[in-house]
């Protein structure tokens, strides 16, 4: 009977101190796999951080699904932006670029292509590009596409895998604006 009322004793007194201590009912919860409300917000506020899309998650994609190197990737999204800035309403673009991390980032890794030599089609294109704005853009496009190594052919690849990565509800505006900037370029 002793033992008893001992054992009853220590159990009373230390959940009785633990009672009213902070958080014990978050640390009970917690033992039993419950966590706390406070936790709880935590992780699913760090989940959508994660879940949000940003430069560096584009370029991960293009680079695992195109196969493509870091540098073509970053070029060649730099080039796709660029493209893009010049064909949607600049407050269009400039939400996007407050709402995804990182942007611009990649604008500014756009090739330099002022001292690129044309090719015979290359050539052609320049030309006819003189005479419309919207032809210039596309020639612009495919010679900083040429500059990396990256046949211009990637570049509709380039747009659908970002409009991919991009269809969230966070990304949508950016899926949107690419959506729009190539329209009539069939991607």
């Amino acid at each position: 009977m002793k033992k008893l009322n001992a054992l009853v004793l220590i159990s009373v007194l230390a959940f009785t101190s633990q009672s009213h201590a902070a958080g014990f009912w978050d640390s009970v919860k917690s033992f039993f796999g419950g966590g706390s409300d406070e936790e709880a917000e935590q992780v699913e506020a760090a989940t959508a951080l994660d879940n949000l899309p940003s430069a560096t998650g584009l370029v991960e994609s293009l680079t695992s699904n195109l196969g493509v190197s870091t540098e073509q990737a970053t070029g060649g999204l730099g080039s796709i932006l660029a493209y893009a800035k010049d064909n949607v309403p600049s407050e269009q673009f400039s939400q996007v670029t407050e709402s995804i991390p990182g942007i611009e980032g990649l604008l500014g890794a756009v090739p330099d292509i002022s001292n690129l030599e044309q090719s015979e089609v290359g050539g052609l294109l320049s030309k006819a590009a003189e005479y419309s704005d919207s032809l210039q853009g596309l020639n612009t496009l495919k010679q900083q596409f040429d500059s990396l190594g990256i046949d211009s052919g990637m570049i509709v690849k380039y747009v659908d895998q970002a409009k991919q990565y991009l269809d969230t509800p966070q990304g949508q505006q950016a899926k949107d604006m690419l959506t729009q900037a190539f329209s009539n370029f069939g991607g």
